[in-house]
């Protein structure tokens, strides 16, 4: 896959890059090397400070940076800037309290007694040099969300980012380099993704982390086991969405159509599938479908664009062979199915509703990357939970319900890393975010991510003679 900027909203590629050559490649990875030397052995404040400074930077580009965004992979514009928002919360959430979360540890006295020790502690020291492969969808979130702490845990970054958001992944190198972090803490990679096999293979790289799909997570994730390197994945969802007898079915229509279509329908927590209780069934297709025949499809530039197109024209054949095979088994449209006919240039979808889905459709076990969702009525809560957990996918799940024991029952029986009653799924620094199964495995954010990739290492005193 070429490097370029090619607009989604009108299918015009803008600027080419040629890729970087084995030795400068080469030179990437002895820079990365030096600076963890150095950076390893900073303390938290000249961390933080540095980070901060990056959050101020970033936050006076918002605007900018935002327009780059959507104009790589066509997120509304008014999206792009809460993305750049969200990423200025976390680097300042990090630079405050990664000295905290990464707190020398005291063990019990008593373990410490019948260890024969005088005293013991843990402390929490950096890998290295982390590989981070990211994907276009969330072209400076993903980013930010593993390098803010991993730099703070006194790690170097080599980022190797979608191939069709170059001029997002140049600009984060930029920005870490004006915040005044030295040559080779942050550097952007400009590679196809075959080399990331041998960047992981390298001796001066410690781990990686990869926010992709399925086969790109098990391919890191093979090379990475093959040199017992430390990973962390999160790959798809397929995010189901309950809707129970006690739901507030107006705020869980509305939410519902948001859930489903952010970022174009392009994320993997996007809510997907919409399980819902028979009683309330007919008055949320209702309300779901309204609202997602309302939405306003065109222009990411636009101020009151809802929906823009999808990233890529293999993205929007993707969706199109999904739909075109669940309408042909039987599957029912309730709006959309269809390219907006208004909007002949660029990779725009409608927004989709489709119902009688059944377990013969590709759309029942793969996930959907668009504005596309399934809709099953369900006759109680058992089924509603067999249904959500019929996935190979367990990213995190959505219940609306104001009873308490359905309450209980969702968190004890979703498989899922996050289970959201009453709201839509949504990231934040101070919350662990990660799946299971097909989703992948460890955590990003709060004191889980920034120890993802760290040391625990036990320091052990043998009693004084």
């Amino acid at each position: 896959m070429p490097i370029a900027t090619v607009d989604p909203a009108t299918g015009e590629t803008l600027e080419t890059f040629e890729p970087l050559s084995a030795a400068e490649i080469q030179q990437r990875l002895a820079a990365a090397e030096s600076a963890y030397a150095h950076h390893r052995t900073t303390g938290f404040a000249e961390r933080a400070r540095l980070l901060n400074r990056a959050a101020d930077l970033l936050e006076e580009d918002a605007a900018d940076i935002a327009r780059t965004m959507t104009t790589e992979m066509g997120k509304p514009v008014k999206a792009a800037r809460a993305e750049a928002a969200k990423c200025v919360k976390a680097m300042r959430w990090y630079a405050e309290r990664a000295e905290g979360l990464l707190a020398d540890e005291q063990p019990a006295q008593d373990d410490v007694s019948d260890s024969g020790a005088s005293r013991a502690v843990v402390h929490y020291r950096p890998l290295g040099v982390v590989l981070a492969v990211m994907p276009w969808n969330f072209p400076l979130w993903q980013v930010v969300r593993f390098a803010a702490p991993a730099l703070m845990a006194g790690n170097v970054a080599l980022l190797k980012h979608a191939s069709n958001v170059p001029r997002t992944a140049l600009y984060l190198q930029d920005l870490f380099r004006r915040a005044g972090y030295p040559e080779g803490c942050f550097q952007t990679l400009l590679i196809g993704s075959g080399e990331v096999e041998d960047i992981l293979r390298d001796r001066r790289v410690a781990a990686a982390t990869l926010t992709g799909s399925e086969p790109a997570g098990r391919s890191v994730a093979s090379v990475a086991g093959d040199e017992i390197k430390k990973t962390v994945l999160e790959l798809g969802g397929s995010d189901p969405y309950l809707v129970l007898p006690s739901a507030d079915v107006e705020r869980a229509a509305a939410t519902a159509v948001t859930a489903r279509v952010q970022n174009n329908g392009q994320s993997c927590i996007a809510a997907k599938r919409f399980i819902v209780h028979a009683d309330v069934y007919d008055a949320f297709r209702d309300r779901f479908v309204a609202g997602m025949r309302e939405l306003t499809v065109g222009d990411p530039m636009d101020e009151d664009t809802d929906v823009g197109p999808l990233s890529s024209e293999q993205g929007r054949a993707d969706l199109e062979e999904l739909v075109e095979d669940a309408l042909n088994r039987g599957a029912t449209a309730l709006c959309g199915g269809e390219r907006p006919k208004e909007l002949e240039r660029g990779w725009f979808y409608s927004p989709t509703v489709l119902a009688d889905v059944t377990p013969e459709m590709r759309i029942h076990r793969e996930e959907t990357f668009g504005p596309v969702a399934t809709l099953y009525r369900v006759a109680d809560l058992d089924e509603a939970v067999e249904l959500a957990n019929d996935t190979p996918f367990g990213l995190s799940s959505n219940v609306w319900t104001r009873d308490d024991a359905d309450i209980a029952r969702c968190v004890r029986d979703l498989q899922a890393g996050g289970v959201f009653f009453n709201g839509m799924t949504a990231s934040h620094p101070g919350l662990p975010f990660g799946g299971i199964k097909r989703s992948g495995y460890g955590r990003e954010l709060s004191g889980h991510g920034i120890r993802e990739f760290c040391n625990a290492t036990t320091v052990w005193y043998g009693a004084a003679e």
